[in-house]
C-alpha cells in the first residue's frame, strides 16, 4: 500500500465485503463460543430468526416504510429551504454577514433537545418527527452549501465578467453549476445524519417506525430484534448512499473530469 495510491474497483469491492465477513465471523465466535451472554448480544442466527418474525408476523415492513417516509419528508423540506439559502449566503457577502452568525449558532443545537418543545407545539404526530429531522439537517446544509459556493474558483467568475455576464448570469451560469456536484455530495452526507435524528424522534411518543420497534424490543430484552433493526437502518442507508452517488454521476458528469 502507498499513500493515496488508487486501487481497482474489484479490489475495493472485495475489501469492503471482506470487512463484513470478518465482522460477522467475530460476532459469531463471540456469541456461539459463549464469550458473551445472549441476553446482551444475540447470535447471528437468532438475529435472523427474530428479524424474519418481525417481517412476517409483526408488521415490521410498515415500520420500515413509515421511517423511510419520515426521513425523506423531513430531509426534503430541509434541502428545499437550506440549499437556496446556502447558495445566496455563499454568493452574496451581505446575506452571509446577516445570517452566518445565527446559522453557526443554531447548527450546534442538538435536534434531540427540541423534542420536548416540538411535542408541545406539534403533538406526537408525524409533524413533530418531520420537524426533528428538519432542525437537525437544515442548518448543517445551509452552512456547508454556503462554504462550497463561496469557494468556487475566482478565475471562472472573472472569465464570465470578461465575457459580459451580469450578476444573475454569474450566479445561474457559473456559481451554481460549478458547486452543484459538491452540493449534491453535501446532501448525500447529511442524509446519513437525518437517519440518526429520525430514530431519536421515534424513541419518544411514537407508535410506529424502526425506532419504536427498537425501544419495544429493549423492554423485552430482545437483542436480536434490536440488532436486526439497526442492520436494516444500515442497509437502507447504504442503498440510499449508492443511489445518491449514481445520481450525482448521472446529473453532473463534468465533476468526473
Amino acid at each position: 500500500m502507498k499513500p493515496l495510491a488508487p486501487i481497482s474497483s474489484g479490489a475495493r469491492i472485495a475489501l469492503g465485503i471482506l470487512f463484513f465477513v470478518l465482522f460477522v465471523a467475530g460476532w459469531a465466535y463471540a456469541t456461539f463460543g459463549g464469550f458473551v451472554s445472549k441476553t446482551f448480544l444475540a447470535d447471528p442466527l437468532t438475529m435472523l430468526e427474530e428479524g424474519w418474525l418481525l417481517l412476517t408476523k409483526h408488521g415490521f415492513l410498515y415500520d420500515i416504510g413509515i421511517t423511510i417516509w419520515r426521513v425523506v419528508g423531513g430531509f426534503t423540506l430541509a434541502a428545499l429551504v437550506a440549499v437556496p439559502l446556502g447558495i445566496l449566503m455563499g454568493a452574496y457577502k451581505p446575506i452571509e454577514a446577516f445570517l452566518e452568525p445565527f446559522v453557526s449558532f443554531a447548527r450546534y443545537l442538538p435536534a434531540s433537545a427540541f423534542i420536548p418543545l416540538l411535542i408541545l407545539w406539534a403533538g406526537i404526530g408525524e409533524l413533530q418527527k418531520l420537524l426533528v429531522i428538519f432542525i437537525g439537517s437544515v442548518f448543517q446544509i445551509v452552512l456547508m452549501v454556503a462554504v462550497t459556493v463561496s469557494a468556487v474558483r475566482r478565475d471562472l467568475v472573472e472569465a464570465a465578467l470578461t465575457l459580459g455576464a451580469r450578476d444573475r448570469g454569474i450566479l445561474v451560469r457559473v456559481l451554481i453549476p460549478a458547486s452543484a456536484p459538491d452540493i449534491a455530495e453535501i446532501l448525500r452526507l447529511v442524509l446519513g445524519w437525518a437517519w440518526t435524528y429520525v430514530i431519536v424522534a421515534e424513541l419518544i411518543g411514537s407508535s410506529s417506525g424502526i425506532g419504536h420497534m427498537i425501544i419495544d424490543s429493549q423492554a423485552l430484552l430482545a437483542t436480536g430484534q434490536i440488532i436486526f433493526g439497526i442492520i436494516v437502518i444500515g442497509v437502507i442507508g447504504l442503498i440510499s448512499d449508492f443511489l445518491f452517488k449514481w445520481a450525482n454521476r448521472a446529473m453532473f458528469p463534468w465533476s468526473l473530469a
